[in-house]
């Protein structure tokens, strides 16, 4: 009887800390006419309620530094990471203004060449800070130069998204 009673109270717990995610959300439904135009990578996940770049930007700055929300959207993919595709650049529909994709668990990466491809993904969204450590990697792993590297030396608050699933539209041969 104990135990049973601790499980239920652990079982309580575990539920109560559950992060909450944002209702009354205003989704666009994207058309996606021919599914054989994408190909998946990650989770299988589908178009219906994604946001588009726009209406993501929007919800990124409802976000306080440390609040995320489970959200699928599409945009356009600004860079990936030139040495494996463990992480890419997607657009926010505004200049300047973007969101930095990584992919759950490294259980898949994204091809190196999909900059410019229209993409759709589902995760979690957020915002936080990202050390300088971390800014100088991802610009290293981005190609980018010893000078422009060397000009890292403060955090930035940005919007990030940890996908569970990708859609990039195939390129036309």
């Amino acid at each position: 009887m104990k135990k049973f009673i601790l499980a239920l109270v652990l079982g309580a717990a575990i539920v109560s800390c559950k992060q909450e995610v944002k209702e009354g959300i205003k989704t666009e439904e994207i058309e996606v006419a021919d599914a054989s135009q994408y190909e998946s990578f990650g989770a299988e996940i589908s178009a219906d309620g994604a946001l588009s770049a726009e209406e993501m930007l929007k919800e990124y700055e409802k976000l306080s530094v440390g609040d995320s929300v489970e959200i699928a959207f599409k945009g356009t993919i600004q860079s990936v990471c030139k040495k494996k595709g463990c992480w890419m650049k997607m657009d926010l529909g505004q200049p300047e203004t973007e969101t930095f994709v990584r992919f759950k668990d490294y259980e898949f990466f994204v091809p190196m060449d999909s900059e410019g491809s229209e993409a759709i993904i589902k995760g979690i969204a957020k915002k936080e800070e990202t050390t300088v450590e971390e800014l100088k990697h991802y610009a290293k792993d981005g190609g980018k130069s010893d000078e422009e590297i060397a000009q890292i030396t403060e955090p930035k608050v940005e919007y990030t998204f940890m996908a569970d699933g990708v859609l990039i539209k195939k390129k036309a041969s």
